[in-house]
């Protein structure tokens, strides 16, 4: 006589909680310091922060430092999203003919027009000369002086001089926004645009 078993399977509920988050911050160590700080200084004061809100909480903190291979372009914070091994980020890097064709910057040289992500980017005339020439000099550091001369060329007028240029290439930043990191600083050089899959130019 043959005996049939029949397995006893348990029916369970499997609940979930928050037990934490991940803050991805993209921000490179050139940049870190163009701005008086450093990565370590940033980790620190969020550490600090969290003491202020939670007395504690920093203790329960990990962080970790993301590295990429020099000049390999694309956004920092989607460089350390998928070096952490973000699900979404590394789903985006596997499969990316889901993705929206109107995602990305659009720079037009002929028309002289940037859009982000479909929308136009409202860009001042010494804003788009700035990112003009660095997009024609892909991959080259352009100084400040050079900078000043071809903003001078485009109308710049008495107030470009010094370190001005700084505060032009902070502005034309916050016009990009959410793509800030495609001008990329070169501590003590200048500025640089580098390939960037993000970015299409069209016009050149």
């Amino acid at each position: 006589m043959t005996t049939t078993v029949t397995p006893f399977v348990r029916n369970e509920i499997t609940t979930t909680e928050a037990r934490g988050f991940a803050l991805y911050v993209g921000i490179d160590e050139a940049t870190a310091e163009a701005n008086g700080t450093s990565l370590g200084a940033i980790v620190a004061a969020l550490r600090s922060t969290l003491d202020s809100i939670a007395p504690g909480l920093a203790a329960e903190t990990f962080a970790s430092v993301a590295l990429a291979k020099t000049g390999s372009g694309g956004r920092n914070v989607d460089v350390v999203r998928a070096a952490l091994s973000d699900p979404k980020a590394l789903e985006r890097l596997v499969d990316k003919t889901e993705e929206d064709p109107a995602k990305g910057v659009v720079v037009d040289l002929q028309r002289r027009k940037v859009f982000i992500d479909g929308d136009k980017a409202e860009l001042t005339s010494k804003e788009f000369c700035v990112l003009e020439y660095l997009v024609r000099h892909q991959g080259i550091t352009i100084s400040r002086e050079e900078l000043i001369t071809t903003l001078w060329n485009c109308g710049g007028g008495q107030d470009i001089y010094g370190r001005t240029i700084d505060v032009h290439i902070r502005r034309l930043r916050s016009r990009l926004v959410g793509y800030e990191d495609i001008i990329r600083t070169s501590r003590g050089e200048g500025y640089r645009f580098d390939k960037h899959p993000d970015v299409l130019i069209e016009g050149i």
